[in-house]
């Protein structure tokens, strides 16, 4: 596996090439990992060179305010992580005196930080022997050991083998290799077994059975839930904002104010107006469910005194500090109002 990744190493912005003799930087390794959760690289390599450009070490992220950390952070959604980004900065900075724990354990006990990601920051950049656990070495795992019970039940032994396959010397590349094996030719569909440096000990391979693996149980099917976003303009251009709770989805994000999500919302506008109905709706799925927003519209006066939330002057706004869901109300209303 290392001789393979020394030849076909991916060129990632956060990674040191191997055998350059380089040290990886735990802050670049720990901020990559926690983007690359639920998260493409493709999508995730230009929202992490601009959090590098704009707070290039962990010092200059704790120093940072939390709305302009999750304002960079829009569109890359699961935003309890961007909380707990800052969390963990700030631990490291107070804490630690900016420099990261090197052992799996010490990782643990930073906020926002679990098994993967102390595993991976460890091997990757302190080059202890941690097995690092994405789903692309699942996959490997699954299949070069043939593990036919589904997941996430097979998830202990797939951790099992990769634990014993963990080398001393080098693991941070190891488990950089198994990832990019994963990514490149062990792929979900269409596995190229015909070129994988792993191929003649692959057990899936050998049974025929490596396209199949690894096996998930079936998924339940998602719920949906229902509710209202209300989108209100003064004659200013002003447009009404509020910061979400902390707790709970879309947690300490700029938001437009809404109902309560559920299979029989209450409407509850943010101030008494002529709210109009213009037949609009927002859609957009979560992990755990789907949610379908009516929209609302309405103008306000300038001493408009709104019960949540405030008003945020036009040349403040900026629709891509918003989360993916709310800009979609956003473009919705924009288009009600381009229409007339």
């Amino acid at each position: 596996m290392l001789d393979w990744y020394d030849a076909h190493a991916r060129d990632l912005p956060w990674r040191v090439p191997p055998q350059s003799g380089e040290n990886a930087d735990p802050y670049r390794i720990w901020l990559s990992e926690i983007m690359l959760q639920q998260t493409t690289v493709v999508t995730v390599k230009a929202y992490f060179e601009r959090f590098t450009a704009r707070w290039p070490t962990v010092h200059a992220l704790a120093a940072e305010e939390d709305a302009e950390v999750m304002g960079e952070w829009a569109g890359l959604g699961y935003y309890a992580r961007a909380r707990n980004l800052l969390k963990c900065a700030r631990a490291v900075v107070a804490e630690h005196g900016g420099q990261f724990p090197q052992t799996e354990a010490q990782l643990l006990t930073l906020p926002g930080v679990g098994p993967y990601t102390a595993a991976a920051v460890a091997s990757i950049a302190f080059q202890q022997p941690a097995a690092v656990m994405d789903g692309n070495i699942e996959r490997v795992m699954a299949r070069l050991f043939a593990v036919d019970d589904p997941l996430p039940g097979s998830k202990p032994a797939l951790k099992e083998h990769a634990t014993r396959l963990t080398p001393m010397a080098r693991s941070g590349d190891h488990a950089q290799a198994l990832m990019d094996l994963g990514a490149t030719i062990c792929t979900p569909k269409s596995p190229a077994c015909g070129i994988c440096p792993l191929m003649r000990a692959c057990a899936a391979r050998k049974a025929g059975i490596a396209a199949e693996l690894p096996r998930k149980a079936p998924k339940k099917p998602k719920p949906t839930r229902q509710g209202y976003v209300y989108v209100a303009r003064r004659a200013d251009g002003a447009i009404l904002l509020e910061t979400r709770a902390e707790k709970g989805l879309l947690g300490g994000m700029l938001a437009f104010p809404t109902s309560d999500w559920s299979q029989t919302p209450t409407e509850a506008p943010p101030f008494a107006a002529d709210w109009h109905d213009p037949g609009l709706e927002v859609r957009h799925t979560f992990t755990h469910f789907h949610l379908r927003l009516a929209l609302r519209l309405a103008e306000a006066t300038l001493d408009t005194s709104p019960q949540r939330g405030e008003f945020m002057p036009r040349a403040l706004f900026k629709p891509s500090s918003l989360p993916t869901l709310m800009r979609k109300a956003y473009n919705l209303s924009e288009t009600r109002d381009d229409s007339g």
